[in-house]
């Protein structure tokens, strides 16, 4: 594959940081709290089988986080973690934009719409130079 300029950008490292950290810290604390952030998070915003979806969403912002930071397999990692953004997005941020309008929702969704914009950066432009995949792919 012909390497293309974005890859050897040393930048990467800041985005995978910052988007691999917060998941890894949500993820551990769906564990630490189960109560609040959890199977009591899931169960309170309509989750169906949350004693199953806390943990599972969990596992995967742990696991998939910490694939980030390292950054192996860095645009099969974000998948996942969109999937779970964008599920919280839609059963958390959405009932806030037609309850209380636009500013209310900007306001509650900034730092979703911040994990979503790294996210789709990182499976654009994948992991950069300092990175695993770099090491190991040469991508």
């Amino acid at each position: 594959m012909k390497k293309l300029p974005y890859h050897d950008f040393s930048g990467n490292i800041i985005v995978r940081l910052l988007v691999g950290l917060v998941f890894l810290s949500e993820g551990v604390q769906k564990f630490l709290f189960p109560g609040l952030d959890g199977v009591g998070r899931f169960m309170k915003i309509g989750i169906p089988d949350p004693a199953f979806f806390g943990p599972f969403v969990g596992s995967i912002e742990i696991v998939c986080g910490c694939l980030l930071i390292i950054g192996l397999f860095t645009r099969a990692a974000s998948v996942p973690l969109m999937m779970v953004i964008l599920t919280a997005i839609y059963t958390t941020k959405i009932p806030t934009l037609t309850e209380k309008g636009f500013w209310a929702a900007a306001h509650d969704g900034r730092a979703d719409f911040c994990m979503l914009m790294g996210l789709i950066f990182l499976l654009i432009y994948g992991a950069g130079k300092f990175s695993a995949d770099s090491k190991l792919f040469g991508n």
